[in-house]
């Protein structure tokens, strides 16, 4: 049965990101641990993981930790110790790839399947689930059809889908290009991003159709009008990417979609928050703030033809105005509105002519007039301004970075309060305060003090009932204040303050000793096969244990991950739903029926060129994908010291003899 609650998965950089991302409305966190994670830039110690686990288990908000990376057979007992100290920190879950983590001893730590398990099918989803993941993220590329067959294949394992923040093209875990032509690995959390480069496209015939052009590049994902269906098709984790951004991004993103799905489940009532409390935020979200390429919702809603940021992969920025004039040492911005304002430090971008983007920071600006200003760019140091490259009247320009929104998510911008009922009462020998959250949990706390008649019963009884309320800095806000007593009593403010913490500190107590480790799910037994006998080295298995794992579940062949470098020659290094062909309108299928063309248009290979780089592209138009191909260059072949790879050579066979593969 699909579970009511619906989760916003947050990233964090760090734990002080975390927590902000828990302020601002975040029902889980997912976060690196010391190692063996897939942004391998993005480490944090034990004791920074306890303090996020710390802070978010106070509003029941789960803390997950990426161990996705795939493993070397001398890494894996590393990871196995980081396991269990992550699960006696009291980390909720680990994201996982290496399917050898399986294999060994690990503590009873729910496991999520990562982005990287390339999970685009319903028997794929069904396998993870009857291996024992307790949640998966599926592809980025699925339609909302395709999310609705795998839920109705998986219905005890959560499904998590990426609803915001920056695209692979290639499916997650099939892409090799960063290991082939820099030996950092994807798999491995070093991905040196081979597709944000600009390339030449040519055709069989060498003819030019695009010239340095950022072909593999995509806008960034944006499932915000989108939330709704995804609920209906089944998923109920809602995940924002961004383990390397920074902490306003975060703040913000995390934001726009709490208040999204807060509308959400005011209109479904069916459906509830994963963890507990409201926020209150002192700003207006928007995403377009934060390092963007651009919006796209991708294939939720079937093919789309301007999915590419091909112009250029970086931040472009929010419209801003034109430029009125330039000058030796400044120029001038005409905004159109007079309610925009220029600040020192914003930064600036434009278009050239030959269509790269160009930029530069603002060192001073004063308004002239209205909608005027002139701006005194920060040049480097003995730079002339004429050095801005086609800086020139009337060309539109814009703003990437706005140090006024920077300074406002720089200070506390979110509260995050647990609604409670506080019922005052006289007991025999004082009083009594009694507390229940809107989780369900009770606590109190009880003082001896005389019952002095109060000289105003009314002016008493607003004062109790205020002083009540004034929860200050704890996580809690008064939804209800009951006073049950035969009548108002005089209570010193010193005495009240005192009940009221008490009684808030039991509460804590009381929410920490019910909190509920996530259970971890028992695999099927006996072993249920993998959808397939035989695995290429797109399965990345690197080491022993993945291999007795897929053994285990009936694979019969079983190849080395491209990171052993058994695949010297031309293979596929990065397999896409993106189709370069439909994104140029070169596509036989959009040729289809239009007279004249039809027959005309075929999809033979296209090759990529970036310096000395080349790349061909090859089209499987049955199930609409693209393979990006080439080999490893030689040298990160001799850079690279390769790992030694035997266990799929020989693999055990009926009557315990060995059956070379």
């Amino acid at each position: 049965m699909l579970r009511p609650d619906l989760e916003l998965l947050a990233p964090a950089r760090d734990a002080d990101i975390g927590i902000e991302a828990v302020n601002h409305g975040a029902d889980a966190v997912y976060i690196g641990g010391p190692g063996f994670g897939a942004r391998d830039k993005a480490p944090n110690s034990l004791e920074d993981i306890g303090r996020l686990v710390r802070h978010a288990h106070r509003f029941g908000a789960r803390i997950f930790v990426t161990l996705n990376t795939i493993l070397r057979d001398d890494e894996l007992e590393g990871a196995r110790q980081m396991a269990w100290q992550l699960y006696d920190a009291g980390v909720d879950a680990l994201i996982v790839q290496d399917m050898g983590l399986l294999e060994l001893d690990l503590p009873p730590i729910q496991l999520h399947a990562s982005t990287q398990t390339d999970i685009r099918t319903p028997e794929k989803a069904r396998f993870l689930q009857d291996v024992g993941f307790s949640q998966m993220v599926l592809a980025r590329e699925l339609d909302l059809h395709q999310i609705h067959a795998i839920r109705d294949q998986v219905q005890d394992a959560v499904l998590e889908f990426f609803v915001h923040g920056a695209l692979c093209v290639a499916y997650s875990g099939q892409c090799f290009i960063s290991h082939a032509h820099t030996g950092r690995s994807a798999n491995r959390g070093s991905c040196s991003q081979e597709c944000r480069l600009p390339y030449t496209v040519s055709d069989a015939q060498g003819r030019i159709i695009a010239h340095d052009k950022h072909v593999l590049s995509l806008k960034d994902n944006d499932q915000s009008a989108n939330l709704e269906a995804l609920v209906d098709a089944g998923i109920r984790s809602f995940k924002i990417e961004g383990r390397y951004k920074d902490m306003a991004t975060v703040k913000n993103v995390t934001a726009h979609y709490r208040l999204l799905l807060d509308q959400l489940l005011e209109r479904r009532s069916e459906f509830k928050r994963a963890a507990s409390g409201r926020c209150t935020f002192n700003f207006t979200p928007n995403p377009e703030q934060a390092y963007n390429r651009g919006g796209t919702d991708y294939f939720v809603n079937g093919r789309q033809i301007d999915i590419g940021a091909f112009d250029s992969p970086k931040h472009v920025g929010l419209p801003l105005g034109h430029i009125a004039k330039v000058a030796n040492d400044h120029f001038d911005i005409d905004t159109g509105d007079q309610r925009t304002e220029l600040h020192n430090g914003d930064a600036l971008t434009w278009w050239d002519r030959q269509g790269e983007l160009q930029g530069v920071p603002i060192n001073t600006t004063e308004r002239l007039g209205p909608t005027l200003w002139r701006v005194m760019p920060n040049m480097p140091e003995g730079k002339p301004m004429s050095e801005l490259k086609d800086l020139r009247r009337d060309a539109p320009i814009f703003r990437n970075r706005d140090m006024a929104w920077e300074r406002l998510l720089s200070k506390p911008s979110a509260e995050r309060r647990i609604a409670i009922d506080l019922t005052l009462a006289q007991t025999a020998d004082g009083f009594e305060l009694a507390l229940k959250d809107e989780d369900g949990h009770r606590a109190g706390a009880r003082i001896t003090h005389a019952h002095e008649p109060a000289r105003d019963a009314a002016k008493a009884e607003a004062q109790l009932k205020e002083q009540l309320a004034k929860l200050g800095n704890t996580i809690f806000e008064a939804r209800r204040v009951r006073l049950a007593m035969k009548q108002p009593w005089f209570l010193p403010t010193s005495v009240l303050n005192a009940l009221r913490r008490d009684a808030v500190a039991a509460l804590e107590a009381e929410r920490e000793r019910a909190f509920v480790r996530l259970p971890r799910s028992a695999p099927v037994e006996p072993p249920v096969p993998y959808p397939e006998d035989t695995l290429s080295y797109l399965a990345n298995v690197y080491n022993q244990q993945a291999a007795h794992f897929y053994a285990r579940h009936g694979v019969k062949l079983i190849g080395a991950a491209y990171e052993s470098h058994e695949e010297l020659g031309e293979v596929s290094l990065m397999i896409t739903k993106h189709c370069v062909r439909w994104s140029l309108s070169l596509c036989p299928k959009q040729a289809k029926g239009v007279t004249g063309v039809q027959g005309t248009v075929r999809a033979e290979p296209l090759v990529l060129q970036h310096g000395d780089d080349k790349l061909t592209l090859k089209f499987d138009c049955k199930p609409c994908e693209m393979h990006v191909v080439g080999a490893m260059r030689k040298n990160v072949l001799k850079e690279l010291k390769a790992q030694p790879m035997t266990f799929y050579r020989t693999r055990p066979a009926a009557g315990g003899k060995a059956a070379t593969t």
